[in-house]
């Protein structure tokens, strides 16, 4: 489901987040890591991106993705570049270093693994539903109708504005008009 996703959207962060944390689960970790990154890449310098809009409630943070990243890394025994992925994100987190990130790069001194981050259990992605009402395919156009011309043995077929201008063609004749 994830792959049709970031298919149908290849900029959809959140996509490329949550099929790295599968990838991780199924211990694809070349799979996840390259999905972390892909997600990094698309918040495009952004140290978030607010999903509620589009109808996840989720807020999807740069530092998650990186600490994400870094819990690959340590799956593939990169224990440097997890610890440069860290700092990465030491300075990605608004408020600073924070407990986690502390707790996160002890661990990776001591080349113990990390949990990734995920969208929160039981958070789907549900639009809004005036948003999908208009997925519904509309008929703008009506139904066709077949109109008569009052212009005798008229043979045009097409749009009036399109028709070849005569010069008195388009005057009835009285018995017509009878």
């Amino acid at each position: 489901a994830f792959d049709k996703t970031v298919a149908k959207d290849s900029s959809l962060a959140v996509g490329f987040f949550q099929r790295g944390f599968v990838h991780l689960q199924l211990e694809m970790y070349e799979e996840a890591l390259s999905d972390y990154r892909m997600a990094f890449s698309h918040l495009r310098k952004n140290p978030f991106i607010d999903y509620k809009q589009l109808g996840l409630r989720h807020i999807l943070y740069a530092w998650e993705v990186l600490y994400s990243t870094a819990a690959a890394q340590c799956h593939l025994q990169q224990w440097q570049e997890a610890r440069v992925t860290l700092d990465k994100a030491v300075v990605w987190r608004p408020e600073g270093r924070t407990a986690i990130l502390d707790m996160a790069l002890d661990r990776v001194q001591d080349h113990l693994f990390l949990e990734p981050m995920q969208v929160p259990l039981r958070e789907f992605f549900r639009p809004r539903k005036k948003e999908v009402e208009q997925l519904d395919s509309k008929d703008f156009l009506g139904k066709p109708k077949v109109i008569s011309s009052i212009i005798p043995n008229d043979e045009y077929i097409g749009f009036e504005p399109l028709r070849p201008q005569k010069q008195g063609f388009y005057e009835p004749n009285t018995d017509a008009l009878r």
